[in-house]
């Protein structure tokens, strides 16, 4: 059981790092700023994908919820935020 969700937490990191580093190669190629703020958003979830593998797999222990929030919440506002007031 614990192998398979090893498996399932690094997937989910992986698979998150492959979409930011595609995301910020889009913006760095085209200079489309949408693709820059959801590399961004990107960037936080990998973030909030890393530190739930640390918090349920590493440190079962040790809460780390906070931790895990503020990345995907940054994530999401500066996605919002593109959204709303980069739009063209």
């Amino acid at each position: 059981m614990n192998a398979i969700r090893i498996v399932l937490y690094a997937m989910a990191v992986l698979s998150s790092l492959a979409c930011t580093v595609l995301l910020f190669r889009g913006y760095a190629r085209w200079r489309i700023r949408l693709l820059m703020w959801s590399g961004i958003c990107f960037a936080g979830l990998t973030v909030n994908n890393v530190v739930l593998f640390l918090d349920l797999v590493i440190f079962p222990d040790i809460d780390l919820r906070l931790a895990r929030v503020v990345p995907a919440l940054a994530g999401m506002a500066f996605l919002l935020y593109g959204f709303i007031w980069d739009a063209e």
